[in-house]
């Protein structure tokens, strides 16, 4: 299994940030990897919402449904699956003051059948986009919230 984990600290309160995370579907927006992401469900963004995600990876194409497993006041886990790994995303929100978030992001990715035997050699690159998520979402951020 890989799991790699990172904290920033967003000028938002942790309410607005946890509702602009709760729907996986704007991955899009911040994740470099996610190519779409769609919500495959109806209704209030809750757990047990699911959304189909499209993702490039060592210019490989993947799909993943995810599902929101846990919807809590400074707390979301995502699970997407597919035949060849589980990915876990915990995201865990933390107020510093009224205005400011300690957001910890820990995406977690166990891999399938012979797909396990890729894992040591996976690592690097998935530290490698763990650092440009937390690169890139203070600015999508910044765009998106007021």
């Amino acid at each position: 299994m890989i799991t790699v984990e990172r904290s920033l600290f967003v000028a938002l309160p942790v309410g607005d940030l946890l509702a602009y995370l709760e729907d996986f579907g704007r991955t899009e927006e911040w994740d470099p990897g996610t190519v779409r992401c769609v919500r495959i469900d109806e209704g209030p963004v809750r757990p047990g919402a699911t959304w189909r995600n499209t993702s490039s990876f060592r210019g490989r194409t993947t799909e993943l449904v995810y599902r929101l497993e846990t919807r809590e006041p400074a707390h979301l886990v995502f699970v997407g699956e597919n035949s060849k790994v589980t990915a876990t995303d915990d995201l865990l929100f933390e107020a510093q003051s009224a205005t400011v978030t300690r957001l910890t992001y820990r995406a977690s990715l166990r891999f399938k059948g012979l797909a396990r035997l890729a894992t040591p050699l996976l690592r690097a690159e998935f530290e490698r986009l763990a650092d440009q998520v937390m690169a890139r979402l203070p600015s999508v951020l910044a765009e998106r919230l007021p």
